[in-house]
């Protein structure tokens, strides 16, 4: 048995796909801390934080998307 086909035996998933998973996992967390933020901001009758809650939020949800999709490639091809 190679080093390699060791190490894949060893790990099932590789460094590369468990990064992607880990970051889309926290993004996940963070989008859903963002609604109870959301909710905070509106309690305080903020508005302008309310605005900015959404936008980060919205910016997550766009870059969990693009994570999703990388994560994608790189467990059907093995890399990018």
């Amino acid at each position: 048995m190679t080093q390699t086909t060791e190490r894949q035996a060893q790990n099932p998933i590789s460094d590369l796909e468990y990064d992607f998973l880990t970051v889309l996992h926290n993004k996940g967390e963070a989008i859903k801390a963002y609604d109870t933020y959301i909710q905070d901001a509106q309690q305080a009758g903020s508005q302008p934080c309310v605005e900015l809650f959404q936008k980060l939020r919205q910016s997550d949800i766009e870059q969990a998307q693009e994570i999703r999709n990388h994560l994608q490639q790189v467990m059907q091809k093995g890399k990018m």
